[in-house]
């Protein structure tokens, strides 16, 4: 085998996933601590927030919802929004759009490699959070400008740049 599922297989599971999925989406989500007091000092220093995922729209913006973390984020930037994810550059480049902010005007925070190539390609600066979706990479190895250990910790270094 090729190692590809079974195409008529595939047609079956994924709808029993996306079902399973929709009903336990947010449920069992955690959020890190200082994720909301960063998103606060974020927004009290005017800063228009992005939020940039490779999950699909249809699983996104319900658990943005449930977590209360939407009304952060002017827009969302799904993996289904375009059709390039991360570690493409194109995700984080429509944001940029989408902010009328060049490339070099904008900050990339995240947690993964991909997060961290994507922000390379893209012209970002970048800065990783120690914890997180890191497929089991340390975020400590990638090419970032800085790897903080909150939010909260990433507004106090974007404070000493401006």
């Amino acid at each position: 085998m090729d190692g590809k599922p079974d195409a008529g297989l595939f047609q079956q599971a994924v709808p029993v996933y996306e079902r399973s999925y929709r009903a336990v989406n947010g449920k069992h989500t955690t959020i890190y601590p200082g994720v909301r007091e960063g998103l606060d000092l974020l927004r009290a220093q005017g800063f228009p927030l992005v939020c940039v995922t490779n999950k699909s729209e249809r699983f996104t913006l319900p658990l943005l919802d449930y977590v209360a973390l939407s009304g952060y984020f002017v827009s969302v930037v799904a993996g289904d929004t375009l059709p390039q994810k991360k570690p493409d550059p194109a995700p984080l480049l429509h944001a940029c759009k989408q902010l009328n902010v060049a490339p070099d005007e904008m900050l990339m925070i995240g947690d993964s490699l991909n997060d961290a190539q994507a922000a390379r390609s893209a012209g970002l600066s970048g800065l990783c959070v120690t914890y997180g979706y890191n497929e089991g990479h340390d975020v400590r190895t990638l090419d970032v400008d800085a790897i903080v250990a909150s939010l909260v910790d990433a507004i106090q270094l974007i404070s000493k740049k401006i």
